[in-house]
């Protein structure tokens, strides 16, 4: 994969200054590529999200970032390169999981931000469309771009060997996670204590007190949990099918999510537009449960060391992991693409359950806490593990050919912008005109 839209950007310097300037500066604009503007305001918030990374840039710096986003996304609007609504979904919740992993829980990251979840992820969707969009376009240019065996090896032998990266301690890790299966009497006392709280509001107790009193959704209860304009798309489907077909005023009988319970009150529809309140109970995880998915796990652990299953086939048959579960449990770096885990990168759970391991080994069943809170048992077997050494062809050919097919993709990037540069509107205000040099 060729490096991100930061890195691209790069290439921005050795570019001449776009021309073609417009006879009056419309208020708030800074620039504009096509029919796509950038406002003070995108560069404000940019640097915003920037510093909240602990990186900071300064407008020039941001106006180069914008400017190659903003090609790109001219581009793909006339190349027909579109991403989907539900792509745009996935990736932002699998971005508030990174934030919610980094900061603790779900509460802590709505005090940092100061904002509701909904409202985090409002904020991100414009951002991380434009983003994807701009990386699906760095894709369709470049997809073609391959290297031969032959290419990569003559292209590392013209690389001095002391200017071949170090490689530290890497791991290759397989994993088999089991979820702790809720008893049907939790499922039961879930479900009794939203019926309860139902009638109560039903009796004419405030759905906003009930939901601050007794809902386990972090991201509304303190607001009486309330979530207002929402669209679809923003919750999960079994969620939305209901919201959707409540009528103003009415409460919804208990239904079932991947996150727990809930009932719903539908308070205000602006055509495909909500604002409601909800309650969600989670049904609880006894001891025994915990037990149980530890006992089995145990089992499965002992059974592939006896030799009786392989843990490619644990992994396949019982896994609740859907990432790894058809790998054979192995775990792909999603920073790299690769099976390869650098042990500095690892999580720290993960490091000190293979720390002493040898390859082959499988860790004890341990208990691990997600970001959302649930819990689940894991096994780890360490598949592999490569000493630290400079990068070389036999142990590290992936590396060095996404390494060379990365140089001859960002060549062609590099004479993508030159040729659209050329076809493309391009206006930058006065006073930003040398960030483009």
């Amino acid at each position: 994969m060729i490096k991100l839209l930061r890195a691209l950007a790069l290439l921005l310097f050795a570019l001449p200054a776009f021309a073609q300037p417009i006879p009056v500066k419309v208020d708030g604009v800074v620039a504009q590529v096509g029919k796509e503007i950038i406002l003070s305001s995108d560069i404000a918030m940019q640097k915003e999200a920037f510093a909240r990374e602990g990186q900071t840039l300064t407008d020039c710096q941001m106006i180069r970032e914008l400017l190659l986003e903003k090609l790109l996304i001219h581009h793909a609007a006339i190349d027909s390169v579109i991403v989907a609504e539900e792509e745009v979904d996935e990736n932002i919740d699998r971005r508030i999981e990174q934030l919610v992993g980094q900061i603790g829980t779900e509460r802590r990251l709505e005090e940092y931000y100061g904002k509701t979840i909904l409202e985090i992820k409002e904020e991100m969707r414009p951002l991380m469309k434009n983003q994807m969009t701009a990386q699906r376009m760095q894709m369709t240019i470049t997809e073609t771009i391959d290297v031969t065996p032959k290419e990569v090896e003559d292209a590392v032998a013209k690389i001095p060997l002391d200017s071949l990266p170090l490689i530290g301690t890497e791991v290759e890790i397989a994993q088999v996670t089991i979820v702790p299966k809720v008893s049907d009497q939790a499922e039961k006392d879930a479900i009794d204590r939203l019926n309860q709280l139902r009638d109560r509001i039903l009796n004419g107790s405030s759905f906003a007190t009930m939901a601050i009193l007794y809902s386990e959704d972090p991201g509304s209860n303190r607001n009486g949990g309330e979530y207002k304009g929402i669209k679809r798309g923003v919750f999960v489907k079994e969620f939305e099918a209901i919201a959707f077909n409540l009528r103003p005023g009415e409460i919804s009988q208990p239904f079932k999510t991947e996150f727990g319970y809930h009932i719903v009150q539908l308070q205000t529809k602006r055509g495909e537009e909500l604002d409601l309140r909800h309650i969600l109970i989670k049904p609880k995880v006894e001891q025994k449960d915990l037990d149980d998915a530890k006992a089995l796990l145990d089992s499965l652990r002992g059974a592939i060391l006896a030799g009786s299953i392989s843990f490619e086939d644990v992994a396949e048959q019982f896994s609740s992991d859907e990432e790894s579960k058809l790998n054979g449990g192995v775990m792909m770096n999603p920073m790299t693409t690769d099976v390869r885990w650098n042990v500095e990168n690892l999580d720290r759970g993960i490091f000190y359950s293979i720390e002493n391991l040898q390859p082959g080994g499988i860790s004890e069943a341990a208990l691990v806490r997600k970001p959302d809170g649930a819990e689940i048992f894991r096994i780890l077997q360490l598949r592999d593990r490569v000493a630290p050494h400079r990068a070389n062809l036999t142990q590290d050919f992936s590396l060095l050919k996404n390494y060379v097919q990365n140089q001859r993709k960002q060549a062609k990037m590099m004479q993508w912008v030159e040729d659209k540069k050329a076809e493309t509107y391009i206006f930058q205000a006065p006073g930003y005109e040398g960030c483009w040099n």
